[in-house]
């Protein structure tokens, strides 16, 4: 859909997926093809390796930038993707502290097993803990090493500044029962495609399990699946299915709580009405 829009409003795509930023990690992440960005320019995929770590404020700044030149060229920017820190970094303009990474206390801390940093994390900062995502222990561990090097609650820092754009946000409502549908298949096409292979050639080029776990679900499910965690393919796919339902389920009560939402039923009208509403977000009524 974002690059049917952006093809008949004169756009770009800028990507906002914070796994999508990652070179080498294609098939996992659903990243555009090289025929899909001949028709149209994206922006912020493949920004840097997935050994290094890409945080939310950089992705923020150079988003903002690219937003800039695509208006200052007379083009719309259409931002694309399902990462909701991604998308709320953007449209309403978090003040996130600009901590760089500091590389000694993340390996202290990825050490430590995830239940004693989720104890650390709610003893210095209880707003962080209520919030967060419990099962990642990379947002975990960001979350600390901010509180640390500061002396500040994570959360206490993450102020909103005035909005730097007037934005029209779009999503696409299926039902349950086929959106659940829609992800197996897809699961099923991405082993097709060789995303195993695609794992196994990260594992190649230096990116440890540990980071795997990191990557997404499916480079998690896959990576304990080669270490000998999970006992068969079969075992491994149906896991990981069931796991990307669950992280849906999570991810639609984040989206339903911004009420500026406007949901569009999935079905074969949908790029119509989102089409109608563009054009009347872009004439001002």
């Amino acid at each position: 859909m974002g690059i049917q829009l952006a093809q008949h409003f004169a756009g770009e795509i800028i990507s906002a997926d914070s796994r999508q930023v990652y070179r080498g990690m294609d098939i996992g992440t659903a990243k555009v093809t090289p025929q899909e960005r001949a028709i149209i320019p994206h922006h912020l995929l493949d920004v840097v390796d997935p050994g290094e770590t890409y945080t939310v404020s950089q992705y923020q700044q150079a988003a903002i930038t690219v937003i800039n030149d695509i208006l200052m060229h007379g083009k719309q920017p259409f931002l694309v993707g399902g990462s909701p820190h991604y998308i709320q970094t953007i449209v309403d303009n978090f003040d996130i502290p600009a901590v760089a990474p500091q590389p000694e206390l993340r390996a202290q801390l990825e050490e430590q097993p995830l239940e004693a940093l989720l104890a650390q994390l709610e003893l210095l900062d209880p707003q962080s803990y209520a919030t967060i995502d419990r099962r990642n222990p990379r947002r975990v561990i960001r979350a600390l090493e901010v509180c640390l090097v500061t002396g500040k609650p994570f959360s206490d820092q993450r102020g909103q500044a005035r909005p730097l754009y007037h934005c029209l946000l779009l999503a696409i409502d299926w039902p349950r029962e086929i959106l659940y549908q829609r992800i197996d298949a897809r699961v099923d096409e991405r082993m097709a495609e060789g995303m195993i292979q695609e794992v196994e050639s990260l594992l190649q080029q230096g990116v440890s399990h540990e980071r795997l776990e990191a990557l997404g679900l499916e480079y998690r499910f896959i990576s304990r699946w080669l270490r000998g965690e999970i006992s068969s393919k079969e075992e491994m796919v149906q896991r990981l299915k069931y796991a990307i339902h669950d992280f849906t389920r999570r991810q639609l009560t984040w989206f339903r709580r911004d009420k500026r939402i406007l949901w569009l039923a999935g079905g074969t009208a949908m790029e119509q009405q989102a089409q109608e509403l563009v054009k009347v977000f872009l004439s001002g009524k």
